[in-house]
């Protein structure tokens, strides 16, 4: 039998890591004696930018909400389907009761996003709306056909006082 060799395997030298330099730090600013304070009137611009802000935001967030194509669903019409499928239940076989459930449930949520939605007075947001549009738009430098293609109606426009020269 002849006698075997083995052949050992280089050795793989270590990595010795670099040394890192020591992090920069910005030297400490000594405290001014004096706190910087706003002023009431820097408090109230902040207040109404803000209030501005959420009546367009609100606004803008109804408008652009996707429209059902065909006719409008009524709080009405819907309670009657659900009693609709409560009267088919009772004559429904295991299957078909499954999907009279399922259509229950959907016809209930779709209830409550209806009464949800109309909780919502878009006359007040649209009120609102009109009484901060144009300080808005003067601020924040947008134009009317901006606000055009977001979805606010030229009418809306024209009662806020934004017409199409702007900007």
């Amino acid at each position: 039998m002849p006698a075997k060799t083995t052949t050992a395997a280089p050795q793989r030298r270590k990595r010795v890591p670099k040394k890192q330099a020591a992090p920069v730090v910005a030297p400490v600013k000594a405290a001014s004696k004096r706190a910087s304070r706003m002023s009431d009137g820097h408090k109230a611009a902040l207040a109404a930018g803000r209030e501005e802000g959420r009546a367009v935001r609100n606004y803008l967030e109804v408008i652009s909400r996707p429209k059902r194509p065909g006719r409008k669903r009524t709080v009405e019409s819907i309670t009657r389907q659900v009693s609709e499928v409560d009267a088919k239940l009772s004559g429904a076989d295991a299957g078909q009761r499954l999907l009279l459930i399922q259509q229950r449930f959907d016809l209930k949520s779709e209830l409550e996003q209806l009464k949800k939605e109309s909780n919502e007075d878009l006359g007040a947001l649209e009120g609102a709306f009109v009484k901060v549009a144009a300080a808005y738009s003067e601020r924040k430098g947008i134009s009317y056909a901006a606000w055009r293609e977001a979805g606010v109606s030229a009418n809306v426009l024209r009662q806020a006082g934004i017409g199409r020269s702007a900007h």
